[in-house]
Formats: C-alpha cells, structure tokens, sequence
C-alpha cells in the first residue's frame, strides 16, 4: 500500500485537497460541461455521497475572483486555454449547501436557513465600504447580516428578508463588480426531505419557493446557477416559472461521468495505492450504477475503503454508503409492500431486473401515497440503478451491488421480526417446539413463518451467504425467549456452530445448523434419475447439517457447561420452504 497518498475522506473543499497533496479524481472536464452548455440554471440530481459537494467547492474555486490558476494546474479543464482565459476567476460566487437545514420543526429549520445564508454573506462585508453602492443598497447589506440581540450566535433577518436574500446579495454584487453573479445551491432539497419527514412541508416548501423564485427567476444579475440535490423535485411545488431550468439527472447522458468514479478511475486509484488485487472486491461491493451511459463506482464507498486497506490490508470491504443515512426509504418500502410487490423485490434480491415507470418529477409530499412513487425515489437516491430503457419512462432497474443487496436484506429481518413479535403466542409455541424436541411443529411453524416473508435465491450470491439469511431469521425468532442464552457462529468442538441455545433452568442445550441445499445436488447410490426432488434436497441438507454437529463435535461447549439435555437440529431452506430433522 503507498503510505505517501492520501484519500480525502470527509474532504469536500477542492483547495485543501490539491494545496495538502489529497488524491484526486479529476472531474473538472464538468467546468466546460457547464460553459459549453450555458443553461441559465443548471440542475445535477444524483444520490447522496456521489461526489456533489466537492463538484460544487471546486466551480466556486474555478469561478470566484481570486482564483489561483495552479489549483487547476495539470487538470482536464487547464487544456482548455480559451475557456479558462475567458472565465477562471472573473465572476463573483455566492456559494451555500443546505444539507444542514434538517430541523426537527419549522423555527429550528428558519433558523437554519437564516445562519446557512447569513454565514454566505458575512464573506462580502466589503459590500459595506462599496462605492458603487448607496446608503439605501448597503442597509440592505446589514438586514442580511444582522444579528439576534438575544443570541449572538444566530441570524435575525426576518422570513421576507430571507426569503428574498439570494436575490439583494446577486443585486449588490453585480453592482460593486460589475459583473453577473454565479449562485452555487448544494443539496437544495434536504429542507424538503426534512420537512416532509417531520410534518412541516407546506411551510417550508412555500418559504424555497419564494427564496428560489426570486433568485432564480428573471434575476438580471445572475450569470448563471448550479443546483444540486438527491430528487428532481416537481417544478409546480419548487420550480415555478422556471423556464430556463436545465436538468442533468441520473438517467441523462449529458455529463454523466463528473459524479462518481468510472472503471479506468478506479484502476487508477488501485494502482497508485497498490491495491489492483482487491479489484474484484471493490467491484462486487461498490460498482454496479449507471448514470446515463456511464457505468460507475460509488466514491464513498471507494475512498473508505482504500483507506481502510491503508491499516489492515487484508481487509475486507464494509457497507460504507449505508451506514451514512438512516435508510428509512426502505423500511418505509417493505412494511407498505403486499404480496406482487414482494414478489418484484425477491426478483431483484436475486439478481433480476423488473421493468417500472420512473417519474422523475414528484414532490416531497407523494413520496408514500404510492408505492409506484418509491420506485422513481429508489432509483434517484441509489438504491437501485438502471439498466436501460427503451422509451425513457420505462427503465429496466436493479440493485447495483452486495453492499445495497445488504440492506436490503437487513431491513427484510428487521421488518420481519417486528412483525413476528406482534404475535406472541405463536413466537413461543415456535421456541416451546424446539424446547419439547418436536421437530414437526418447528418445521410447521417456520414453514408459515417463511410463507410471509421474502426469500433469498440470489444465483450471485455464496451458498453460505444465502444460509446466513435464513440463520438471521432463526437468531430474530429465538430471541424472543429472553430467559434463554442464545449464542451465534461461536466457536465450540472444532468449529464454529450456527447457533447455541442454553435453557439453564431446564438443564437443556439445542445446536442448530442452517443449510441451504443446492437444488441441483445429484442422486446419489442406486438412484440415477438426475437431479434430487425438492422434498429430497432439504431432506439431504438437512442430514448433512446434522452430520456437521457431530463431526464438529458442537454440543462440546454445552456439555461444558453442565446441561445435560442435548438437542440438535439440522434445518435445510430453500426459497420459503425448510424441513427440519431432530437427532438427540
């Protein structure tokens, strides 16, 4: 691993990165994206953690008077000598990131807003001493900076100075310089996201509005603007009017590859921190998106882990992305979900595509009246990408990769066992089964259990990896019992059992081992007719499991600690079907 480089995980200011020797994926070739193709305002929808923000810091860095040309020095944009005498450093940028209005309630969120802009302003107090400016023009100035007499700390500009904030400070620019304004709007949506999740959307939708209308629309000060954000969010709730608005989303062509890291970046990077041999790795776990016609890795994800592989190199890779947000798309998802649409999930669990109209304009507000709507919202926030379509409203979608296969099926355990706690009788007949050695109501009773929930067949995934589902589901069920001591994959004989259970009060211990039989295993002995029955395999997996206790010798440990009953259980699934056999 090169120790000499250095990923910036967390780093979304572009000049640290180049002054402090950061790596680096050149995305500037965006700047003649953007100049080329001169939309008056310029939309980029793309999931979170794809690289948005650095996008952003680095357009302010390339526009902004005071411009240091060795910044860009060796970068795709400094060969474009025309373009950069004409526009690098020669426009004044007001530049803001609303990912941090995410109030709980509207005053908490105005308040956000309020410092979020206030703090934006505070960097042009030149405006003050400005002699292209009036008294009347440098006291709006002062509204938009003054401060709350109760609280230092925060902004008091009231909601119509506010709203038309954007607006004075483009105004005030182009007059001191001369010069049409650049606006910068990172994560433009977060409010709304917020405001929808806590119950206050219609008031914070009617305060963009305003902010955005009057920034946005026949603002005759402003060169032009840069938004970006997760949704496309309908132009009747926020967009207004705004007829000069020009959307770059996850399914254009147009600059498709400035967020997230194509192939050839990626084997740049594993090059320059000598990792080619985990390729394979960052590729099953991290690639898999499509953006228009670009195939692309998730740079989150990619930058941690090489970090990572920076300390322990024989590291494994880990579900980076997912652990960033509280994914409750999902679980939203599954609990709304009936039986076609679990159905269409298993499908893409497996590794299948299903066919769904995207519409790729809603507001916050239709997010969960359909569940056709969550299908457009999984593909713009990442959850799932595209695989083409042949009308551009039909898109072939799938999930990208084993980190968001991964999440998908954590939420499906969790969702089941909430749902199975709702029934307790039946949660403790099931564990009294396993107790009493009755090995027929066990396998009656998870029987019914699988029957409602999604299975897990996927063809790309490990064997073992489709046991650890149906395990994860025994673990959620058994646990149930709080008086029981239940332990997984601990070590005990000579290897690693699926699961201990010590009833101490009844002096008993049950080994379980989960397998999941390949529904191909041949005929075995006197019997050639090809491939077993499903009835036979499970029967098979279940006595394979069964050999595996004893040849490990798993009731070891439970013999140790002094329990004198001893149940063990092989328990084959497959799909929603299992068979359980039962060997004292």
């Amino acid at each position: 691993m090169n120790t000499t480089a250095r990923m910036p995980i967390g780093i979304e200011n572009f000049e640290d990165i180049r002054r402090r020797g950061f790596y680096y994926v050149d995305k500037t070739a965006l700047i003649k994206d953007l100049l080329e193709g001169w939309g008056g305002i310029n939309l980029f929808t793309r999931p979170r953690r794809f690289g948005k923000s650095l996008n952003m810091n680095m357009l302010k860095c390339f526009f902004e008077y005071g411009c240091d040309p060795q910044l860009f020095a060796g970068l795709a944009i400094s060969g474009e000598t025309q373009l950069c005498a004409e526009h690098m450093g020669k426009y004044p940028v007001i530049s803001i990131t609303l990912k941090d209005v995410n109030g709980n309630d509207y005053q908490t969120a105005l308040g956000m807003l309020r410092t979020t802009i206030g703090k934006e302003t505070m960097r042009f107090q030149f405006l003050l001493d400005s002699d292209a400016l009036t008294a009347r023009e440098k006291s709006s100035y002062e509204k938009l900076v003054s401060i709350d007499t109760t609280n230092d700390q925060f902004f008091s500009m009231s909601r119509e100075v506010l709203a038309s904030s954007l607006l004075t400070l483009c105004e005030l620019l182009y007059k001191h310089y001369g010069q049409k304004v650049i606006l910068l709007i990172d994560e433009y949506d977060v409010p709304l996201d917020k405001a929808q999740h806590f119950g206050y959307y219609d008031e914070m939708a009617g305060l963009i509005r305003s902010l955005f209308s009057q920034a946005l629309k026949s603002n005759n000060s402003l060169a032009f603007a840069v938004l970006t954000g997760c949704l496309r969010v309908s132009k009747e709730s926020i967009f207004t009017g705004l007829n000069n608005l020009k959307v770059y989303s996850i399914t254009d062509t147009q600059s498709d590859e400035r967020f997230g890291f194509t192939h050839s970046e990626i084997q740049g990077i594993a090059e320059r921190f000598e990792c080619t041999d985990k390729l394979y790795l960052i590729r099953e776990w991290y690639d898999g998106y499509r953006f228009g016609n670009a195939e692309v890795y998730c740079p989150w994800d990619v930058i941690n882990y090489i970090c990572l592989l920076r300390w322990e190199p024989d590291a494994l890779p880990r579900p980076f992305w997912i652990n960033t947000s509280g994914n409750d798309i999902i679980r939203n998802f599954v609990q709304m979900a009936k039986a076609g649409t679990r159905k269409e999930l298993e499908r893409l669990i497996d590794g299948e595509t299903i066919s769904k109209k995207i519409n790729q304009e809603l507001t916050y507000r239709d997010l969960y009246t359909s569940i056709d709507n969550l299908w457009s919202i999984f593909l713009a926030t990442g959850y799932l990408t595209q695989r083409g379509s042949e009308d551009g409203e039909t898109y072939q979608l799938a999930i990208p990769n084993r980190e968001i296969r991964k999440i998908f099926i954590d939420q499906i355990l969790e969702w089941f066992q909430q749902e199975a706690r709702k029934d307790a009788t039946t949660l403790d007949a099931f564990c009294d089964a396993f107790a009493n050695g009755d090995a027929e109501a066990v396998e009656r009773l998870f029987n019914a259990y699988l029957s409602r929930t999604i299975s897990i067949r996927d063809t790309n995934v490990r064997k073992n990896r489709k046991e650890n589902f149906y395990h994860g589901i025994l673990l959620g069920l058994l646990s149930h019992r709080e008086d029981w001591y239940i332990r997984s994959n601990v070590e005990s004989g000579d290897g690693y059992s699926d699961i201990l259970v010590e009833i101490e009060e009844k002096s008993i211990g049950i080994v379980i081992e989960v397998k999941y039989p390949d529904s191909s295993i041949k005929s075995q002995g006197n019997l050639s007719q090809g491939d077993l029955s499903p009835y036979d395999t499970l029967e098979k997996g279940c006595k394979d499991a069964l050999g595996q206790i004893d040849t490990k010798s798993y009731e070891e440990k439970l013999r140790r600690d002094g329990l004198e009953i001893i149940l063990k259980y092989g328990i084959a699934c497959n799909r929603k079907k299992c068979r359980v056999m039962l060997k004292k």
